[in-house]
């Protein structure tokens, strides 16, 4: 498997392509996220393409072999605004390499992590981020506890 990482910018962002990483998108959540309802879900990935098509920076992880997105990563100014990996894809060292990138290109370096997701929280927490703030709620004021973190 060949791993390459593109910078895709909002010109280039195809229906095709906004339409993979929406897939991406909704498995990864469905994985990773079991304190959201179905429901829940099916609201949110509404609003999914506009935030894929509108965020500043965006990266995708290709297989180059089969020519297919593995996951992305949108950057708004210094901050990872979202992080998505297919299923298949995670515990492969494929995020970490996004987040490197992100640093080292964009100077990204703060996050915001649903505190229920563990596993992400602990992934950002292993790349060297450290939680400075937290909230009851996130920032559309739904109940779900949110850390601001910082490299």
């Amino acid at each position: 498997m060949t791993i390459i990482i593109e910078e895709i910018k909002k010109s280039e962002r195809s229906e095709n392509l906004v339409t993979k990483l929406l897939e991406i998108w909704e498995k990864s959540v469905q994985a990773t996220h079991a304190f959201l309802s179905e429901e829940e879900i099916l609201k949110i990935k509404e609003y999914v393409p506009g935030a894929i098509c509108g965020v500043e920076t965006l990266l995708v992880l290709f297989d180059k072999g089969e020519n297919s997105p593995l996951g992305f990563m949108g950057i708004e100014g210094e901050k990872i605004e979202m992080l998505f990996l297919s299923p298949d894809a995670r515990g492969k060292g494929f995020g970490k390499r996004l987040v490197q990138r992100g640093i080292e290109i964009f100077s990204a370096e703060e996050v915001t992590v649903n505190k229920q997701n563990q596993k992400a929280k602990g992934f950002y927490e292993h790349l060297g981020f450290k939680t400075y703030k937290t909230s009851t709620t996130d920032e559309q004021g739904n109940p779900y506890p949110i850390a601001w973190m910082k490299l």
